[in-house]
């Protein structure tokens, strides 16, 4: 089954190819836009973005493997990113993650059975002075309390919005 985006995306697609100097350097917003549609680059993504940018499929899948942003893995419904640089580590980063792990029944790395979540952690989120902090599909949370933790995954995992 190949790759097609839909029609709202591919008018997207037009718009980013006319940005860029060259359709390589339009490769990182193709591989973003075409995750958005499918939640993850399956090797069907990495196939059509080759192919619409006239790039092997080996420079694709280098791109879509060095870059954190890039799922090359079906993940959950949310996405849970825990900031382990050292500002947030000196914070509590590892109690925030422990935490989220037991509330959650999984590992770093891994999706909730239901699909809801993804946890994972960030080497940095930019936020230094907020810590400890993560990030939840694009929204930040900073200065977090274990409560405010409990808040946003009881939310998460009730099917409602993150923020």
């Amino acid at each position: 089954m190949s790759f097609v985006l839909n029609p709202e995306r591919d008018e997207k697609l037009r718009e980013i190819l006319e940005r860029y100097p060259n359709k390589m350097a339009a490769c990182i917003p193709v591989m973003q836009l075409a995750q958005d549609q499918t939640g993850w680059v399956s090797p069907e993504v990495t196939d059509w973005v080759a192919e619409t940018l006239d790039l092997s499929t080996a420079h694709v899948l280098g791109v879509a493997t060095f870059y954190s942003l890039f799922n090359t893995e079906p993940v959950g419904q949310h996405q849970v990113w825990v900031c382990r640089t050292l500002s947030c580590a000196l914070n509590g980063a590892d109690t925030v993650l422990a935490h989220c792990e037991k509330r959650l029944g999984i590992r770093c790395g891994q999706t909730t059975k239901d699909g809801k979540v993804t946890l994972r952690t960030a080497e940095c989120l930019a936020s230094c002075g907020s810590g400890p902090m993560m990030q939840v599909d694009r929204a930040y949370h900073e200065n977090l309390t274990l409560e405010q933790v409990d808040v946003i995954l009881d939310r998460l995992t009730a099917d409602s919005t993150p923020d």
